[in-house]
């Protein structure tokens, strides 16, 4: 009788636990483009990663091209603004001189990277997202 007592309360608390939590949202994964400090200018291998962002764009001509400028916390918060502007706008213009449609392209700068980044390398970056 005990157990059957013990084995029906646990029964109506599992009855009352809250129900599983719902997957959470999925992005798309990003090409991320990194630059050295206090700079916008494209080496190779940013060439090179916008140049295969561009050619999964190609394979996807109806997807909307998100293009996240960020800059790391050193320096003037004013400045970061605008350099992670600048390097956003850099990386859509090499996107769009590697054939992706202007209209496709939504590119802004987001400024400085939260320190809870790994590295200020990881914060200097712009991300180019393939959505839809």
């Amino acid at each position: 009788m005990r157990r059957l007592l013990i084995l029906g309360g646990l029964l109506a608390l599992a009855g009352c636990a809250a129900p599983a939590p719902p997957p959470l949202a999925t992005t798309a994964p990003a090409t991320p483009v990194f630059f050295q400090p206090f700079s916008a200018a494209l080496d190779q291998p940013a060439l090179a990663a916008i140049a295969a962002a561009a050619t999964a764009a190609s394979e996807r001509p109806d997807a909307k091209i998100i293009v996240l400028g960020a800059a790391d916390a050193g320096g003037n918060t004013q400045a970061n603004i605008l350099l992670s502007k600048t390097r956003a706008r850099v990386v859509a213009d090499q996107l769009i001189a590697d054939g992706v449609g202007p209209s496709r392209i939504h590119a802004r700068g987001i400024g400085e990277q939260s320190a809870m980044e790994a590295s200020a390398q990881s914060a200097r970056r712009v991300l180019i997202r393939i959505e839809g």
